[in-house]
């Protein structure tokens, strides 16, 4: 490496950020991307260990070592180069990602990990700063064609790499802009929507179509969808020699609860898309708003993350956060979990904004205002035994509540999508496909491929991309009888 002794010289730099009260004020990212000198010294703390465990731990397999030496030696070009070999949208993953090569990097076991992430963002940044990101048409196209069901990151990552090895590609997307759970679900103080529009713009110069406001599957689930185009799985295949369904994991859990049909009680991705929306320039004319009430959002993932965060913008008096399970540790134990993904308190920035936590709890019951508006919720304490949820005798609580977020996680992908196309499921309700062998991705349809959420269930983004760009080349392959794409 540049800096052999770095991890001994060097502390692990954080990105700054705008403080808590001043953020809480707009909708825009407040993180700002390391330094030129900065992002070099970060990056002289990666050792020279090995093996780079980092590598497993990293889904879509960063060449992390290598761009980190390049960013020492401070050659953005070729480190963008490394980025790009491997990972198709590293701006999405420098802003979103938990950074689960960080738990596996080899320096993590008695130290602060390289900050990979912020090293990662830098490059990417810099990248576009400097106009060195562009499209990539391939020099000759094969006469394929091939359909993409969404827009999310599995979809995009797809159509990118298909697009890049000849095919011609479409994008089928049921919202009105593109994007999936990138555009909306995730709020802008996370990730700015013009990151996505100028990587829409590179496919689009690669040669990639989009149609927006197309719902695949039967005319009847379209109209739930605020009538929208529909077009039949039939049609598509067709029309087209290879489709790939790369759809989100959109089927919510729900709190099947005494008062759940009370007014003030939401699904996180009823009340997330609709800021998006209004971020977006749109008028909404009766859009969910946590101003000056008491929110209470259940489920201690990202989700609920993003829905404190949103409350916390739009004013709210107060914002409580409930998980079922019990507070993990501030601190694991590195030497027995590393370098695999550990169980350990985590704060998110939504958390800094202003936040009231309670683990170990289950609701009971929501209660009426008498008007049908929740007003409060009734909760208990709970006790976890050999794998069991016990309540807590006398442990009965009530709170205020006049908006309740549900963001519990997701079960499958919308279920009337997959049963349109006719695919075999697997036991949690998601498109039957392996990741390995001749048939990888390939569901149990002639010429139909899944990716993403709608093959492994709710993911992350950085899954989403490698399986992506994983189906794409099974894709290629099954078009042209090999491929030259990488995995």
């Amino acid at each position: 490496m540049g800096k052999i002794t770095g991890f001994l010289e060097y502390p692990r730099l954080h990105e700054a950020s705008e403080a808590p009260a001043q953020r809480k004020k707009h909708w825009r990212e407040f993180s700002r991307h390391l330094s030129d000198s900065d992002a070099g010294i970060q990056a002289a703390r990666c050792m020279d260990c090995g093996i780079p465990f980092c590598h497993n731990g990293c889904p879509v397999n960063n060449i992390i070592p290598d761009f980190n030496e390049l960013v020492y030696r401070q050659d953005w070009k070729q480190a963008l180069d490394v980025l790009h070999s491997t990972n198709n949208f590293p701006e999405f993953t420098g802003r979103v990602c938990p950074a689960p090569c960080e738990a596996a990097c080899t320096l993590n076991i008695n130290s602060d990990a390289v900050g990979i992430k912020s090293i990662e963002h830098k490059i990417v940044d810099k990248g576009w700063e400097e106009g060195w990101v562009t499209a990539q048409p391939a020099a000759q196209q094969t006469g394929k064609t091939v359909a993409v069901v969404g827009s999310g990151p599995a979809g995009l990552a797809a159509a990118q790499q298909l697009a890049r090895a000849g095919h011609a590609v479409t994008v089928f997307e049921k919202s009105d802009r593109i994007g999936g759970l990138l555009r909306y679900g995730i709020p802008d103080f996370k990730l700015e929507k013009s990151h996505i529009d100028r990587r829409v713009e590179q496919l689009r110069g690669e040669g990639v179509q989009f149609r927006c406001g197309v719902f695949v599957g039967e005319a009847s689930d379209a109209a739930a969808h605020g009538g929208v185009e529909a077009i039949t799985p039939e049609q598509l295949k067709r029309d087209f020699d290879a489709v790939v369904i790369a759809g989100g994991a959109e089927a919510p859990r729900d709190l099947p609860v005494p008062g759940r049909a009370l007014k003030g009680i939401h699904f996180a991705m009823d009340f997330l898309p609709q800021q998006n929306k209004v971020v977006a320039g749109d008028k909404l004319k009766q859009q969910i708003l946590a101003t000056a009430g008491h929110v209470v959002v259940i489920g201690g993932g990202d989700t609920g993350s993003d829905c404190v965060g949103t409350s916390n913008r739009h004013g709210a008096a107060s914002v409580t956060q409930f998980e079922l399970l019990p507070q993990p540790p501030v601190q694991e134990n590195k030497p027995l979990v590393w370098p695999y993904w550990p169980i350990r308190l985590r704060s998110s920035s939504s958390h800094e904004e202003g936040c009231q936590r309670d683990w170990a709890v289950a609701t009971k019951r929501f209660n009426d205002d008498g008007k049908g508006n929740v007003k409060s919720l009734t909760a208990v304490r709970l006790e976890w035994k050999d794998g069991r949820m016990l309540e807590l005798a006398d442990s009965e609580f009530e709170i205020p509540a006049s908006l309740v977020l549900l963001a519990m996680g997701f079960v499958s992908p919308v279920q009337n999508v997959l049963d349109a196309f006719g695919v075999e499921k697997d036991a949690r309700g998601n498109a039957k496909a392996t990741t390995d062998g001749e048939a990888c991705y390939q569901t149990s349809v002639s010429k139909v491929f899944a990716a993403g959420d709608m093959r492994r269930g709710q993911s992350l983004v950085v899954w989403a991309i490698r399986e992506g760009r994983q189906c794409a080349r099974a894709v290629d392959t099954f078009l042209m009888g090999s491929s030259t794409l990488p995995r």
